[in-house]
């Protein structure tokens, strides 16, 4: 048996596509979510299609005391493999206006939700020498728009937490991915206020296309999975590019632009 597999998110969009996904492959299932009907609908569904169990916890991620329940049954739960942390929210446009609920939102969730379940299974996976994390960030985890300051920020950090924790963990035995999609048609377009049919369409991809490139990544070894970039040396030339950058930092001495004694004094 592949073991149990917790889907964040899991009542739509990416989310219920990686439920399907993973039961297919034969792992039983704990769903988390917010909304009630829509769990319990796709594990009945996924039940009834695959010889697998589905569970559901109900949750909102973004609130402490749903967090701390959830992430108290990843830790005790010894039948977890793996953990796909899909569960995600936007809200874009300027920060200047922005809502203070919906900034915490997005810190929460993408943020503080995704660190604290990984650290709960974090330490059976060490202990056994294995297990499997996903952690789906974004594109946006790269760049910054004028309407995603924090958006970009939540996922810059999914990005920098995900590769550390790659580093921290190489030879273990534990797989840990970094999934990092464009543009994909879920409804997270209508809560970010960017409705999808703002997109160009050429640039929309199904959230079946994103879930099944994900898991082709995963599959091959990749430690991340850029899913709509199809020349994949544009990734291995910014990993050289940032690995140059951060080893021209390490010197003690300032920058010849900024020479001191051709300054002048305040």
């Amino acid at each position: 048996m592949r073991g149990t597999a917790v889907v964040t998110g899991a009542s739509a969009g990416l989310g219920r596509i990686y439920a399907d996904r993973l039961a297919r492959r034969g792992y039983d299932l704990l769903l988390v979510a917010r909304r009630a009907d829509r769990l319990a609908e796709l594990a009945t569904e996924l039940e009834a299609q695959y010889p697998i169990r589905a569970e559901v916890l109900v949750a909102d991620l973004g609130e402490a005391r749903d967090l701390d329940r959830v992430a108290t049954r990843l830790g005790e739960d010894e039948a977890i493999t793996c953990l796909v942390n899909n569960a995600g929210t936007s809200t874009l446009g300027p920060l200047s206006g922005s809502k203070a609920s919906d900034e915490s939102a997005m810190i929460n969730v993408n943020v503080t939700a995704l660190t604290r379940l990984t650290v709960a299974v974090l330490e059976r996976f060490r202990r056994l020498s294995s297990g499997t994390i996903v952690n789906v960030g974004s594109v946006l985890g790269f760049h910054s728009l004028p309407i995603s300051a924090i958006y970009s920020g939540t996922k810059g950090y999914v990005t920098n937490f995900t590769r550390g924790l790659q580093e921290e963990l190489a030879g273990t035995g534990i797989v840990v991915q970094l999934v990092a999609p464009a543009a994909t048609a879920t409804d997270i377009w209508d809560i970010s206020g960017v409705p999808l049919s703002n997109l160009d369409p050429d640039t929309v991809m199904t959230a079946g296309d994103c879930v099944d490139a994900s898991m082709a990544g995963l599959a091959l070894g990749e430690s991340v999975t850029l899913t709509s970039v199809e020349d994949i040396q544009l990734f291995s030339d910014y990993e050289t590019a940032r690995l140059k950058l951060l080893s021209a930092s390490q010197t003690s001495r300032p920058a010849s632009r900024y020479n001191l004694s051709k300054q002048g004094t305040a």
